[in-house]
């Protein structure tokens, strides 16, 4: 075993070179600007309290007292722009004034600011952008906190929406809901908010997919109420919802079976299936829309190795849809739908946000909203600093996952140095990192003009 020695310097080194993107990603969101809707006469500064958990969510940190582990980390200070680091006490309570003071609306023009300005990548499935709406379980069992009940997975925790657009999956939107709350209660609500983020941000026609949970009479007619208004200005918005076939639809085996009777195809022994369009007259408030549905309806006699059954097994399934596409097109849209479930994962995984850190309901929120930001400014330099040619050496992949990020971009440790009024961050032979860092920093270099 070697001779391993230890010692201490007065160099200042840092861990967490990556945070100089960071905070260079939350000067170009605007972050700065919230004290002068939040002014403060004495103390810490409204930004230096939300830029401080924004750093520490982007360290995949979410616990307050995860901040006293940075007061004297001078870069953390320095990279991040902020005059003081708060004390535990001090961000936990100033977060929670702010989530009185309703800070939530302002957070979500932070990210669409960031991903305008960065013009960041928004690639299509196919010939739409893809907009994925859905709710997730946050396990937060044994816990007392505000909001905390029964979910639809049977864990006791809370059910947040969020939307992420395209195939880079971009946050427009992340709220929290109690763990009892339905899908569809003020799902509405949360699509009218989406909506215009998506359009500031491609001009490609949109795709809006959305699982059963979203299956509703009221919230099909605002998704027609919306196509209208996108065609009334040159734009194109579609949809696919996946059908709710309720029990009595499921009962009436008998005339699917005769519906689908000019439709069956073989898949394989033992197996076949019946695809097909039908229109449906759906009313909402006095207003007939008129929609269509595809429809598939599978049989099977025999297990894939053989095995018969004793007797045949259906499986009934449909989507709402606005598209002309073929119905096996539109079907294959979907399937795309389930991607999205990663992302729910690196939130509550690569984030830390399994458990929030409060007991109170609107504080959580106001984390979720943050988080928001945060995931983006990973989701961004993964894009722009891990996908191309001067990548680290990494499998070919078109998105990084935020873990991933974190590992290859953030947690890299340099020399700061501190000369002519520069800070400057020597990272010895880590050449490839440094390069990344590097075109990061110039490709999201704005002038403070753009941000007025």
């Amino acid at each position: 075993m070697p001779n391993v020695k230890f010692r201490a310097s007065r160099r200042t080194l840092t861990s967490h070179a990556g945070l100089s993107i960071i905070g260079q990603c939350l000067e170009t969101a605007g972050v700065d600007s919230i004290d002068g809707r939040f002014p403060t006469s004495v103390g810490t500064r409204t930004s230096d309290v939300v830029k401080s958990y924004l750093g520490l969510l982007c360290l995949g940190m979410s616990d307050y007292d995860a901040i006293e582990n940075f007061r004297r980390d001078k870069p953390f200070q320095q990279l991040l722009t902020l005059q003081k680091v708060p004390s535990t006490a001090t961000l936990r309570q100033r977060l929670e004034k702010l989530a009185s003071n309703d800070l939530q609306a302002r957070t979500a023009a932070w990210s669409t600011t960031l991903l305008s300005l960065s013009e960041a990548p928004i690639t299509a499935e196919t010939s739409h952008v893809c907009l994925d709406i859905d709710t997730f379980v946050m396990d937060n069992s044994n816990s007392h906190k505000e909001g905390v009940s029964r979910t639809y997975k049977n864990v006791d925790g809370y059910t947040p929406i969020a939307a992420y657009l395209g195939n880079e999956g971009w946050c427009l939107g992340l709220e929290l809901r109690p763990g009892k709350q339905h899908t569809m209660n003020e799902s509405n609500a949360f699509l009218e908010r989406v909506l215009p983020r998506a359009q500031k941000l491609t001009e490609q026609p949109i795709l809006v997919r959305e699982d059963s949970g979203f299956d509703s009479k009221a919230h099909l007619a605002l998704l027609e109420h919306h196509r209208e208004t996108f065609a009334e200005e040159s734009r194109q918005l579609d949809y696919i919802v996946k059908w709710n076939p309720r029990r009595s639809a499921r009962d009436d085996l008998d005339t699917w079976c005769a519906v689908a009777e000019d439709y069956w195809q073989d898949v394989r022994p033992g197996k076949r299936q019946a695809v097909w369009v039908q229109s449906v007259s759906v009313t909402d408030e006095g207003v007939d829309h008129v929609i269509n549905r595809v429809m598939r309806l599978v049989e099977r006699t025999t297990q894939p190795d053989g095995q018969f059954l004793l007797e045949p097994e259906y499986e009934l399934e449909g989507w709402w849809t606005s598209l002309d596409d073929a119905p096996e097109a539109v079907i294959t849209h979907y399937k795309a739908h389930a991607t999205h479930e990663q992302f729910h994962s690196e939130i509550k995984t690569d984030l830390d946000l399994e458990r929030l850190p409060s007991g109170k309901f609107a504080t959580n929120d106001l984390i979720l909203h943050l988080a928001q930001l945060a995931y983006n400014i990973l989701r961004l330099m993964g894009q722009l600093g891990m996908t191309g040619e001067i990548s680290p050496v990494r499998h070919p992949a078109k998105r990084r996952r935020l873990r991933t990020v974190l590992q290859e971009l953030v947690h890299r440790a340099a020399l700061v140095i501190h000369k002519a009024r520069q800070v400057i961050l020597d990272f010895g032979q880590d050449n490839g990192r440094m390069t990344v860092l590097q075109t990061l920093r110039t490709r999201l270099r704005y002038p403070r003009a753009a941000l007025c």
